[in-house]
């Protein structure tokens, strides 16, 4: 395929792409904090069981993404994502009809498996393919999409919660990907296949063995600066009630986010493309390190509060693009699905895993100020993992997965 056939395939695909990934997101991810209360109240369930099925979805999510991203990298994502968009219809009519525990349960297990099929590893590695060197804009213009998730359905789960209740708006949001995401994913993907992978044990200037440290200490970074943005997801608004915000006002300042991440995505499409994908991976870093910091000396509303919101927005915003451009600058594109497969295993277990801790921490009566410092910790150890992984494959050389 042509340059320019491509980049008019690319037209076309992103913005496609971006519509079933806001629609993914925010009914597979985004939609529970909404709607988790009165799930909770209709079937006489606790937080623990509902919050505990999600959050096994999430490690369910990360333990099957490497096999996801065999099968795009052999198949393609025409294959993988319309199947996601299946089951991600069949997990949201399971969860939407359930009447009890084991029929939620296994409708959020069903729905991790989803999520590793249509979010965004496996969009990263289909248009890494097709975008061929122009890969990193086109995840980056997809992520301007994903970026609108919470924005959109947090408010649309809330009116159609009060409409027609939790069980009609996850049907709603069922036929959503039967009707919008399968039929973006089975038409305007193409069913092309890859170039075979050969002599993935013999070294050469082309292909060089996948140097295991700096892929861990990679996963060891993005995993840390996961656990912090799931932290924050769910306990920032108590974080900022405690620092002198009254409720309306932390609610305020948490929306602003949103369109932060939108904005640190556009900033990185108009100014990142002169710099490497390593670079921007670590200002990101360091702005969310400047972010937690501005929220341990938050007085209240005001300026320093605002220029947290910024920082951290714009952070959690350009980390999501490194995510997907880092990996290829430091490892190469082939493979690319498994590798990113494997990252997402790391990933998806910090993400699951940060709600709970961060919940036994206050059990244990650790305040939200020693909870900041943990975040603090987090960071540190993000930015010196990231730096060692750069050291330990310094020429972004091309590199296939150790079997």
């Amino acid at each position: 395929m042509g340059a320019q056939a491509t980049r008019a395939m690319l037209w076309r695909l992103v913005p496609a792409l971006g519509i079933a990934q806001i629609i993914s997101w925010g009914s597979l991810y985004y939609a529970i904090a909404v709607l988790g209360e009165s799930i909770q109240l209709d079937l006489q369930i606790g937080p623990v069981l509902l919050y505990g099925a999600f959050t096994a979805s999430l490690i369910l999510s990360g333990m099957v993404a490497p096999f996801v991203g065999r099968v795009v990298d052999a198949r393609g994502g025409g294959t993988v994502m319309p199947a996601g968009s299946a089951i991600a219809c069949m997990a949201l009519l399971i969860i939407a009809s359930a009447e009890g525990p084991v029929a939620l349960i296994a409708g959020w297990l069903i729905a991790g498996i989803a999520m590793s099929a249509v979010l965004y590893d496996p969009a990263f590695a289909t248009l890494t393919r097709i975008a061929g060197t122009s890969y990193r804009t086109a995840i980056t213009a997809l992520t301007l999409f994903g970026g609108l998730a919470s924005t959109v359905f947090w408010p649309a789960s809330q009116y159609l919660m009060d409409a027609v209740g939790w069980r009609q708006t996850l049907l709603l949001y069922a036929a959503a990907h039967a009707l919008i995401c399968l039929p973006i994913h089975t038409l305007l993907i193409p069913r092309t296949v890859p170039r075979p992978v050969t002599a993935r044990t013999t070294a050469t200037p082309e292909t060089l063995p996948l140097k295991r440290d700096g892929f861990y200490l990679l996963a060891l970074a993005f995993a840390m600066s996961s656990f912090i943005f799931s932290a924050m997801s769910i306990h920032l608004i108590a974080i900022l009630k405690t620092s002198g915000f009254d409720a309306g006002s932390a609610v305020w300042l948490a929306a602003l986010i949103g369109p932060m991440q939108v904005l640190g995505r556009i900033g990185e499409l108009a100014f990142g493309r002169n710099l490497r994908s390593t670079t921007v991976g670590a200002f990101a870093l360091g702005l969310l390190l400047v972010a937690i910091v501005l929220l341990m000396l938050v007085p209240g509303p005001g300026i320093i509060a605002l220029a947290f919101a910024i920082a951290y927005g714009c952070s959690n915003g350009i980390m999501t693009i490194a995510r997907g451009t880092v990996p290829a600058q430091l490892f190469g594109r082939e493979g690319y699905g498994e590798l990113l497969g494997r990252f997402a295993r790391v990933v998806s277990s910090a993400t699951a895993a940060a709600p709970i801790v961060i919940a036994l921490m206050l059990a244990a009566d650790i305040t939200y100020a020693g909870i900041e410092a943990t975040l603090i910790v987090c960071i540190v150890v993000a930015i010196v993992s990231y730096g060692f992984a750069l050291r330990a494959n310094p020429a972004g050389a091309r590199v296939q997965l150790a079997t």
